[in-house]
């Protein structure tokens, strides 16, 4: 095992670290092997956990379980490495899906339904319209994307302003369930404790 310094790390600062974590070479292994379940993975995991360490090698505090810090280390990297590919995944399944709504809507007779792809909505909320039944996505495209009132809806599908306003209610409530965890992640929807 031998760490090239990225940074400016001077020379007697990496031999002291290489010193002390190569003695934990095997159980850094060990751990990212069963974290990542896969051996180049791992092998990732541990270079990475390795120039993290030798970055923060400085505020090691001497003395104590250096195998522990460096494992903490490599468990950190790990989750965080985690995270970013769960919303990598999440945000090209939306992307996905939504690119698929799109297709439909603009392959759709509905003039109206055409409408949802000329503005400027994210790929989420295209996707949640396109969830809804045709009905109810009409109401919602006609009122609260292009800003139509009741009886103007109404009157361009041709049904009473009652039926326009019980349609809309239950779009918007189904919208809302459907979209509740972006609106959670962007902060527009506070968690009740």
């Amino acid at each position: 095992m031998r760490l090239t310094a990225v940074t400016s790390t001077p020379t007697s600062t990496v031999t002291e670290f290489e010193a002390e974590a190569r003695s934990h070479a095997r159980t850094l292994f060990a751990v990212a092997l069963r974290l990542t379940r896969d051996p180049h993975d791992a092998e990732d995991l541990v270079q990475d956990a390795l120039v993290r360490g030798l970055a923060a090698w400085d505020r090691f505090a001497k003395g104590t379980n250096c195998r522990a810090w460096l494992v903490r280390i490599l468990t950190n990297r790990f989750i965080s490495g985690y995270r970013r590919n769960a919303t990598a995944r999440r945000y090209v399944c939306h992307e996905e899906a939504a690119c698929a709504v799109r297709e439909q809507l603009a392959a759709a007779d509905d003039g109206d339904a055409v409408a949802v792809t000329a503005y400027p909505l994210c790929d989420q909320v295209v996707a949640a319209l396109g969830d809804l039944p045709p009905d109810f996505r009409r109401v919602v495209t006609l009122c609260d994307v292009q800003g139509l009132s009741y009886r103007e809806a109404a009157r361009r599908i041709g049904c009473p302003v009652g039926t326009v306003m019980s349609r809309l209610h239950r779009a918007r409530r189904a919208l809302e369930r459907s979209l509740e965890p972006l609106a959670r992640e962007r902060g527009i929807l506070r968690r009740v404790a």
